[in-house]
């Protein structure tokens, strides 16, 4: 028997397991179509993803009842993010880490000696941590699937719906899913109605900067958002989910619009930069250093200033009906004048989240 087996099977004998004999137990259905009993509302939760929607749906008390927390996909993927929350609540620093499922580094000993009521974990987590997750159920600790990186309306609505039901927050869960059901409904309901030719799309994480072609997408996160909004996704036939495409088909492929995805990061010279702290002046010549790569001068999007500027940040979450917007008055403006999807991003934070966010979150080339 390895050391890390002895370990959790020791954990597991020493009933590093926790019951809470007051609250209501209650079957969640997760995403993954499994029927999960757990105590609710959770009192000691360790959450793997999704933090800010964590957050939004049950409240800023909610974290009160967070144990542990895979810190890397807030802290390292969104550095400016963690710091104005910590800075809001320094205890949220404090919350333990599990470590993270990429970078296989997350510790199923560590979960257990946390003594959790529920881990939370995001689809891509469960599958990345495979049969490792038999150690929690092992262990009478409940393991909820919830999903938003799909980029679905069914996901994320149950996603929320389950976040709600965990937090005892409900009603306030049924009131965020309204408002995101309302904005989608609003998009499908004009573009259906208006019977316009989809327009080509390309959209790029530019975390890697105009030298080198980085991450598309074909199914998921802004490929299914593209898909949502009625574009016609150029890297949909070459991309399952995501990954580089050949600069010789994007160039063939003549896209009308172009939006480059970017996060606060500055490690890569020329990288996108979106999101918190970042200027819009800054943001915008960023954006204008992509249109410099070879043979882009000449694509419909370049030629006619169809080239935008949107937030990683602001994707894979409940919130990021806002985005959708702004991918829907990009690609068909005429449609969406009345939309102010930026102005709808702040005023989600301002109802649902406590700190407020400055920067930039989505920007056109010519502003």
């Amino acid at each position: 028997m390895t050391f890390k087996s002895a370990l959790i099977t020791s954990l597991l004998t020493m009933g590093v397991v926790v019951s809470s004999a007051h609250a209501e137990v209650q079957t969640i259905h997760d995403v993954l179509d499994r029927n999960v009993q757990v105590d609710v509302p959770a009192k000691r939760v360790v959450l793997g993803f999704y933090a800010e929607d964590y957050m939004a749906i049950g409240g800023e008390q909610a974290f009160d009842h967070v144990v542990g927390l895979s810190r890397d996909t807030w802290k390292v993927w969104r550095p400016t993010s963690w710091q104005l929350y910590t800075k809001h609540d320094p205890k949220l620093a404090q919350i333990p880490d599990v470590g993270e499922v990429e970078a296989q580094t997350f510790s199923i000993e560590k979960v257990l000696s946390l003594r959790p009521d529920v881990v939370v974990l995001a689809d891509w987590q469960y599958q990345g941590l495979g049969v490792d997750v038999k150690h929690l159920e092992q262990a009478n600790i409940p393991v909820v699937v919830v999903d938003y990186n799909a980029q679905t309306r069914q996901r994320h609505i149950k996603s929320t719906q389950i976040i709600g039901q965990l937090t005892g927050q409900n009603k306030r869960a049924d009131e965020i899913v309204t408002g995101y059901s309302h904005a989608m409904d609003l998009i499908e309901k004009r573009i259906k109605e208006a019977k316009l030719p989809k327009p080509k799309a390309y959209v790029e994480f530019g975390n890697k900067g105009p030298s080198q072609y980085s991450f598309t997408y074909g199914k998921n996160m802004w490929g299914a958002m593209l898909e949502q909004v009625h574009a016609d996704n150029i890297a949909a036939p070459y991309v399952k989910w995501w990954g580089p495409i050949n600069p010789e088909q994007v160039l063939a492929a003549k896209p009308e619009v172009i939006f480059i995805a970017g996060t606060e990061s500055t490690k890569v010279q020329g990288s996108m930069l979106m999101g918190e702290g970042v200027k819009r002046q800054d943001a915008v010549d960023r954006l204008k250093g992509f249109t410099q790569r070879a043979g882009w001068s000449q694509l419909p999007a370049v030629k006619e200033q169809r080239v935008y500027g949107i937030y990683q940040g602001a994707s894979r979450s409940i919130l990021d009906y806002t985005m959708s917007e702004y991918l829907a008055k990009a690609l068909y403006p005429e449609l969406f004048k009345d939309l102010k999807p930026e102005q709808d991003y702040l005023n989600f934070y301002k109802k649902y989240l406590p700190v407020k966010p400055q920067g930039t979150f989505a920007v056109s080339i010519s502003e």
